[in-house]
């Protein structure tokens, strides 16, 4: 059974470079602020907290889109292995209707469920 997965290809190509421009961006927008608020009754201090928040939110931010690039540039290596579509646990296809919902699964929904359970069991 051959399935033509153009679709999901073309749709992972987009997001990737969705995905680094928002990288980008978020870099060129974290140039360092010169500017001070005056008359804060807190001072410097404020201004160092506020940075410090704005600072961990783009952080975070920054490994959350790291670490879809990184999803989808595994769904497209398997394109070029040939093994797109195929669960990596088991090696059995993964349901169309998922890929098509989630383009760079590379886990059936069996194996993705036993693994979240494991997970669970685990952090009890």
């Amino acid at each position: 059974m051959t399935t033509n997965f153009s679709i999901q290809r073309s749709q992972l190509e987009s997001e990737k470079k969705r995905l680094i421009q928002e990288l980008e961006d978020l870099k060129a927008s974290s140039t360092p602020r010169e500017e001070r608020r005056e008359g804060s009754p807190f001072g410097k201090r404020e201004e160092e907290a506020t940075e410090a928040l704005e600072l961990e939110k783009r952080l975070a931010l920054e490994a959350r889109l790291k670490g879809q690039l990184a999803e989808v540039e595994r769904a497209l290596r398997k394109f070029e292995e040939g093994t797109y579509g195929k669960c990596d646990i088991c090696g059995k296809p993964i349901d169309p209707a998922r890929l098509e919902a989630l383009p760079h699964a590379t886990l059936c929904m069996t194996c993705k469920g036993k693994l979240a359970k494991e997970g669970k069991g685990r952090a009890s």
